[in-house]
């Protein structure tokens, strides 16, 4: 398989080129009419440099190719950083008149076209031949758990006699003949035997892996090693440091939009809820939000002052007699939770993100986190005025199990795909799912 894939990786180089020097030629043809001795010229000082920059970029790398959209991506990012270089070149040479702007920048966005159809046409002639797997793997079943790994060879160390013994040549000769020329070697064997196993795939100067249950029910991440000690990486946050500047300023944007849209209507609900029973315009809960603190949420009051539930012990049902009148139009168009808008520009929210809970809400007799113990990993973001859960349909009471764990379920995924454009998708379909239900 590795000669397969080096072959694999230079064949990509060498339509690569072609595939550059065809658009451009084609590009100077049609658009300059240049006549055949000129022609090329751009691509014959654009293709070198690419191919030392595409490799540098990770374009024919194995990990590129078990995705025709990764590898499209690297190698459209290496030829726009050859283009960048190569002009930084030609404008301290004084050569940047030589070459028409036009058909240069023609010729590079026909070469990205080529280059992300050639890796889709490749990677499926790949899988034609070679099929769906680009690395040799092999698990190793010595008494531990089953594994489940597509794409991989397997054998089983009992049946065929293999025991990590370092005391053994043999057997260390063994497992050298098996391991040979895989990429990974992944181990799944009893505690007692780790140890042993750790050693001899570190000798054969393999990838290897030995399986661990406990960390699996940790949920590990990674090892860390410092000089003195070891530390298992259980969690890195859900987002990196540009991803939530990113999302901080789209809850700017989109809170402050609102706020200044909505201001007639603060105004009006306000005065409905005065006039109604001269109680407080706002109500205020405390609720879990972002590493599981506390912060209080506003929402415009829709049940009476003495009858406010202020732990959540008891979630609002459609016929709750709590309810005013005023409050039942909110409820049902979501109104009461506008005052949110002044959580988001405080910090406290998002636009999107898992919906907070009251402290003690229940499904049952049962307490949140004693339904689904993923409850609290929800909270590694921001609480949102709304969030996958609702647009999904899970809003509302929570009158079953399944209430919860589906809207568990859904943040959690909301969690580990978050986009911009997931972002203002949700935001988009939660307008629809509130111009079509009445749930509460």
């Amino acid at each position: 398989m590795k000669h397969k894939r080096l072959q694999f990786s230079l064949y990509l180089m060498i339509v690569d080129a072609f595939a550059i020097l065809t658009a451009f030629v084609a590009t100077e043809i049609v658009y300059l009419g240049l006549p055949i001795n000129n022609l090329g010229v751009a691509a014959r000082l654009i293709i070198p440099l690419y191919l030392v920059v595409a490799i540098y970029q990770g374009a024919f790398s194995t990990n590129a190719l078990t995705s025709w959209w990764r590898a499209s991506r690297r190698a459209c990012t290496a030829l726009i950083l050859t283009a960048a270089i190569l002009l930084f070149v030609l404008f301290f040479a004084k050569a940047t008149a030589e070459f028409s702007r036009v058909a240069s920048s023609l010729g590079l966005l026909v070469s990205c076209m080529l280059l992300a159809a050639h890796r889709v046409l490749a990677l499926r002639m790949a899988e034609a031949y070679w099929g769906p797997g680009f690395h040799n793997i092999l698990v190793i079943q010595d008494d531990g758990p089953e594994l489940r790994f597509q794409n991989a060879y397997r054998i089983n160390a009992v049946e065929l006699e293999l025991t990590p013994e370092m005391n053994n040549p043999e057997a260390l000769d063994r497992v050298g003949k098996l391991v040979s020329n895989m990429d990974r070697v992944i181990v799944s064997c009893s505690m007692d035997r780790r140890q042993n196993w750790a050693k001899i795939l570190r000798a054969a100067g393999v990838h290897g892996e030995v399986v661990s249950e406990a960390l699996f029910e940790m949920g590990a991440l990674s090892l860390k090693r410092e000089p003195e000690f070891t530390t298992l990486v259980i969690s890195t946050g859900p987002l990196g440091a540009r991803a939530r500047v990113i999302k901080r300023l789209m809850d700017l944007a989109f809170g402050f939009t609102a706020l200044v849209a909505f201001l007639p209507l603060f105004l009006l609900i306000a005065a409905a809820i005065k006039v109604e029973d001269g109680g407080p315009v706002f109500f205020l809960q405390r609720r879990v939000g972002r590493a599981n603190r506390f912060f209080e949420i506003y929402k415009f009051r829709s049940m009476t002052p003495n009858k406010a539930g202020m732990d959540g012990n008891q979630s609002t049902s459609r016929d709750d007699q709590r309810i005013t009148k005023v409050g039942k139009f909110l409820r049902r168009t979501s109104l009461d939770e506008l005052p949110q808008l002044l959580n988001v520009i405080a910090g406290e929210m998002s636009i999107v993100g898992p919906r907070p809970h009251a402290i003690r809400s229940q499904v049952g007799d049962l307490l949140f986190w004693h339904v689904d113990r993923r409850y609290w990993d929800r909270h590694s973001l921001k609480p949102g005025l709304t969030g996958l859960a609702q647009i999904k349909g899970f809003r509302g009471a929570t009158n079953e199990t399944r209430d919860l764990t589906e809207r568990v379920r859904h943040d959690l995924e909301y969690i580990s795909t978050w986009s911009p454009w997931l972002d203002l998708k949700i935001i988009l379909k939660t307008f629809r799912v509130l111009m079509h239900s009445n749930a509460y």
